[in-house]
């Protein structure tokens, strides 16, 4: 992770992956068990896929969203999916609920209090996210980075945000093979 000048962090696909392999590694010493992971999407997707794999569980998603404006950048209201995707048929009684980051914590907070009323069936729930800020209203169960000055992180894929199929087209553009 680096700071640029303007105090943002900025983070490589290698730490990135690093964080992702280094929490699901604090989430196994905990040696709590749980039978399936709920990712939000978008920024939970990847870090819950790797989950899934690592502890060798199914993979529920559940979309969110909050940050649509100014390219993804400004908080507008939650909304959250009328329905869980995933291979089961419910919700696991025990589910780790995975996401990238939790910035103002109300995400976090409205998505439990959802999941309790839709899917009676969840008896415990924890959190895992990759950086927890500090003026989250939610703390996790278990977070990778706590980021006291509350930054904004760019995280390595948000350059396809700014990029259209025709920049990639005309540009070769090989974001991943560049590190980007």
């Amino acid at each position: 992770m680096s700071k640029e000048h303007t105090g943002d962090l900025q983070i490589s696909w290698d730490d990135y992956h690093r964080s992702i392999e280094s929490l699901a590694r604090k989430v196994a010493d905990s040696q709590w068990k749980f039978d399936q992971v709920l990712c939000l999407a978008r920024g939970g997707l990847r870090p819950g896929d790797i989950f899934s794999r690592l502890f060798k569980v199914p993979l529920a998603i559940l979309s969110v969203s909050s940050y649509r404006d100014a390219g993804g950048t400004q908080r507008g209201d939650l909304l959250i999916a009328n329905s869980i995707s995933s291979t089961t048929t419910n919700l696991a009684r025990r589910l780790l609920l995975i996401d990238d980051l939790v910035d103002s914590g109300i995400t976090l907070q409205r998505v439990k209090e959802w999941l309790f009323v839709q899917h009676p069936e969840v008896q415990e729930l924890r959190s895992a996210v990759i950086w927890y800020k500090a003026d989250s209203v939610q703390r996790p169960d278990y977070y990778e980075h706590y980021v006291a000055d509350n930054p904004w992180i760019h995280q390595p894929f948000e350059s396809y945000d700014q990029m259209t199929l025709d920049d990639l087209k005309q540009s070769n553009y090989t974001g991943i093979a560049n590190g980007r």
